[in-house]
C-alpha cells in the first residue's frame, strides 16, 4: 500500500484525466493522495476534490512562487483548516531561485503560515529552495516544530534534513530521487530513518524514471518508493509500510 503526500490533481492537466488516474492509483495500490493548495483564488477546486473523493485529502496555503495572489492571514487560514477533509497549512515557504529580493513579502507570509499552523494545529507542508538558512531560521523563530510538518520535495543535504527533524518535521523524497545526477539527494535517502520518511510525486511535475518527462500523476508513487529501497538496501514492502504509517501518523485528521 502507497500514499501520493503530495500532488496537484485540482491543476486542469490531470483533472481532465482524473477518472484515469484514480484507476491507475488503485491498480498500483496508491489508497491516499493529498492535493496540495498553492492559493486561495484556485482553492475550491480542491474542496471539490476532496468532497467528492473519499481517497483524496487536502490543504490550504499560498505558495511562496505566488506573487500577485490575494495574501492570506492566520485567521483566513484557521478558518479554511476547519474543512473536515483539509489536513495540513500549506504549501508554504521560501523560494529564492525563482524571484530575488526584496522578498520580504515571501518571508512574512511564511511566518503567517506557521502561525496559522500552531494555531489550527494542523502540520506544515513546507516548500523550501535556494533558501534552507532562512526557512530553517523562520521555522525555529516561529516555533514551528510546535504543529510539525513535512519538508516536500526535499532537496537540500544531509545536514539540512538533519536541523528540519529536529524541529519535528518528517522528510519528503519525490521522483528527483530517481534521477541519476541526484547523488546528495541518494545521500539523504541512504541515511533517512523510515520513521521520518514520506513519498509524493508533486504531480504533475517530476515524474520518476522511467517516466521523466512526462506528465506525473500519484500512481507514479510506487517507483519513488522503489528508488529509495534500492539506495537503502531493502525490500520495497517496508519502504511502503513505514511511509504510509508516516503519512497516517502525521496528517492526524485522515481517518
Amino acid at each position: 500500500m502507497y500514499v501520493d503526500s503530495h500532488c496537484h490533481l485540482d491543476f486542469p492537466d490531470l483533472q481532465e484525466n482524473l477518472s484515469e488516474i484514480l484507476e491507475n492509483m488503485k491498480r498500483n495500490q496508491v489508497t491516499h493522495a493529498l492535493c496540495v493548495s498553492v492559493n486561495l483564488p484556485d482553492w475550491p477546486r480542491i474542496v471539490n476534490l476532496i468532497e467528492t473523493h473519499a481517497n483524496l485529502w487536502g490543504s490550504v496555503g499560498v505558495h511562496p512562487d505566488y506573487e500577485d495572489t490575494p495574501e492570506p492571514d492566520v485567521d483566513m487560514l484557521c478558518k479554511h483548516a476547519q474543512h473536515p477533509r483539509i489536513v495540513a497549512i500549506g504549501e508554504t515557504g521560501l523560494d529564492y531561485y525563482r524571484l530575488s529580493e526584496p522578498l520580504d513579502w515571501q518571508r512574512e507570509r511564511f511566518r503567517v503560515h506557521i502561525r496559522a499552523g500552531n494555531q489550527s494545529g494542523l502540520p506544515l507542508i513546507i516548500h523550501t529552495r535556494s533558501s534552507a538558512e532562512d526557512t530553517l531560521r523562520l521555522m525555529r523563530e516561529e516555533n514551528a516544530a510546535g504543529c510539525g510538518g513535512v519538508m516536500h520535495c526535499f532537496t537540500e543535504s544531509w545536514d539540512v534534513a538533519e536541523q528540519a527533524m529536529e524541529q519535528n518535521f518528517y522528510i519528503s523524497l519525490s521522483g528527483i530521487v530517481t534521477f541519476k545526477n541526484a547523488t546528495q539527494l541518494h545521500d539523504v535517502a541512504r541515511r533517512m530513518p523510515l520513521d521520518r520518511l514520506l513519498i509524493e510525486t508533486d504531480s504533475p511535475y517530476l515524474a520518476p524514471v522511467p517516466y521523466r518527462g512526462k506528465r506525473n500523476d500519484p500512481s507514479k508513487v510506487i517507483h519513488v518508493a522503489e528508488k529509495i529501497a534500492e539506495i537503502k538496501q531493502i525490500p520495497v514492502s517496508e519502504v511502503a509500510e513505514a511511509s504510509t504509517n508516516n503519512f497516517f501518523n502525521l496528517f492526524k485528521k485522515i481517518q
